[in-house]
Order: structure tokens, then sequence, then C-alpha cells
């Protein structure tokens, strides 16, 4: 029987603004007893999505009194300069070369603020034998965990994480090219495949409120992956069978600025054909209609904009394409 866990908290700086101001941040450890794999947990790394920090705040409710083997690394908040603005990326004037902080890892010490802050982390994430990154969509998007294509580790963790839909991201020479123009190859989960370290995103949804169910889904899915890799004692619990697709191929942007108006009875997680109506763009002085938005693909419609105002190029529906297996 083992005892425990042993609980202890590390403020750590993670960059240094020009005025000398540290960036810090507060990394928990707990380690029980017995030998065991590490495992790494963090959220908040875009600073608006906070579901995943109130995960963490309530397995430190749990993980110190539970029959514990190993070491759970938690990271509450691995990005404080965009939580404090309640924002996806930092502002140009503290980090002009690499506003997303999720497109550097693993990061350098001798770099951007971002690259500085991933490099640092990284001293506790590229240590584990598993990852976990707690990412929160918006409410235009259906609640999912994207693992590696072609990585049965990551896959199986998703699995046990334990939600609806999982997303098989392609890297590298695999991916579209899309993919590599937006820098996704420094991705946590991206670089942790390279080392060999199983890694997965949950994407909870809703962003900037604590919403329950999302932080119920999150705490069950981290205490599964803990009990998948004998980190904890007891059973998984089982949620289902989950459908499988593929990210980033369906995606569907506007052509033209302006007001959009989704197609009336769309829903998350419905399944929708190759040209199915998703809605218009149209000119909001003119009322002229500037697009008719279309799928372009058969598959799972797992977002959708709903906030009506958008700029050309950006996203208007995402749709998963099912993986073949």
């Amino acid at each position: 029987m083992t005892r425990s866990a042993r609980h202890r908290r590390e403020r750590v700086t993670l960059a240094r603004l020009p005025s000398g101001v540290e960036v810090t941040t507060t990394v928990h450890s707990y380690e029980g007893p017995a030998e065991g794999p590490t495992v790494y947990v963090q959220a908040a790394q875009h600073g608006r999505e906070i579901n995943g920090t109130e995960v963490c705040r309530r397995l430190h409710d749990e993980l110190p009194t539970t029959e514990f083997r190993g070491r759970v690394v938690v990271v509450p908040v691995a990005n404080p300069l965009t939580f404090d603005r309640i924002s996806y990326t930092t502002p140009e004037v503290l980090d002009s070369v690499n506003p997303n902080m999720n497109r550097v890892w693993p990061g350098t010490p001798t770099g951007s603020v971002h690259q500085r802050m991933a490099a640092a982390l990284w001293e506790y994430a590229g240590e584990a034998d598993a990852i976990v990154d707690l990412h929160t969509g918006s409410p235009d998007m259906q609640t999912h965990t994207v693992f590696m294509e072609g990585d049965p580790a990551s896959r199986d963790l998703a699995e046990v994480f334990g939600t609806d839909l999982l997303l098989a991201e392609q890297a590298g020479d695999g991916a579209p090219e899309s993919w590599h123009r937006r820098g996704f190859d420094g991705k946590l989960r991206v670089v942790a495949a390279r080392e060999d370290i199983p890694a997965i995103t949950p994407e909870l949804a809703h962003n900037k409120q604590i919403v329950e169910d999302a932080v119920r889904t999150g705490v069950r899915g981290v205490l599964n992956v803990l009990r998948s890799l004998d980190v904890l004692d007891g059973q998984v619990i089982p949620t289902g069978e989950p459908r499988v697709a593929r990210n980033h191929l369906g995606r569907v942007d506007a052509k033209e600025s302006g007001l959009f108006r989704p197609a009336e009875g769309l829903a998350l997680g419905q399944t929708i054909a190759e040209g199915d109506h998703l809605g218009v763009v149209y000119d909001p002085t003119t009322y002229e209609v500037l697009q008719r938005a279309e799928s372009t693909r058969d598959g799972i419609l797992y977002a959708i904009t709903r906030e009506a105002t958008v700029k050309g190029g950006d996203r208007l529906a995402s749709v998963a394409v099912p993986l073949e297996e």
C-alpha cells in the first residue's frame, strides 16, 4: 500500500521585462513515496483559457491525500503575461517576435520573452514521461482532445482522458502546408512527440469563464490519465466510445470582411457533408452577400463562429475529417 503524496510549491522566474520586473509563476510538485512515472500538467498557456487553471486547483485538493506513485508536476498559469491581459497572445510591445507562446517550444533561454518562458518550463516538461497541456477553446467549439497522429502512446492518453471527440493532428512531412505556415511545429505537444514524450492537448471549450461541465471533464480526464499510467490507484472511468477524426483539413475561412450569419440549426458535433450551407458573410452597409460559406469536406462540425464581425481570413467553421482505421 502506497502512502499519499508530498506536495512542494516553487516560485519560478520565467523571464524578465525591460524594467527588470520578473515574470514568475508557481510550479506544484506532488511526489509519492513509491517509484513511478513523472507526469507534467499545465494550464493557461493562453491566458484567457482559465478552465484548465481551475482543473489544477481541484487536482490540488485531491492529489496530496491520494495513494500515489511517481511524480506529478502542475503549472496552473503557464503564461502570466497573457493571463493578466485575459488574452490569447502577448501584446507586440512585450514580444513582437513570438506573440504566441505555443509556437516556440522548447524555447531558448537567450531568445524572446516567450522563448525564455517556454525554456524555463521545458526544464520540467522535458523531464516528464507524459504531458497534459490543458487548453480551452470557446463556446463555439466542441470539447475534444488532440493527439499526434501516428503516436500510439499519445492516442492512448487521449482515449483515457475521455472526451467524445478525439482529433489526430498530422505533423512534419505529413502535415498540410498551412500547418507549417502557422508555426505549429513549435507547439508543446509536437515538440514533446519529437522527444518521445506522449502528450495531449484537451480543448475543454469555453474561455474567460469557469464552466462547471468543462472543469469536471478536465478533472476526470487528468485523473484518468494518472490512473492509466499507474500513478494513482483505481480504474479509468469509462466515458464511452469516442469519435476519431483529423483536424485542420476542413477549415472554412471568411473570404471577405463583414458580418457572418450562421445557418440556422447548426449544432456542434453534427455530421455534415461537403457543400452543406454554413452561413453567409454580408456587407453591413449595403447588405450585399459577399460569401455563401459551405463545408469543403464531409465530416464533423466541431467549431462554428458565433462572433458576427469577421475579417477576411478569419475562421468561420472547422470540420474534422473522420479518420479511417
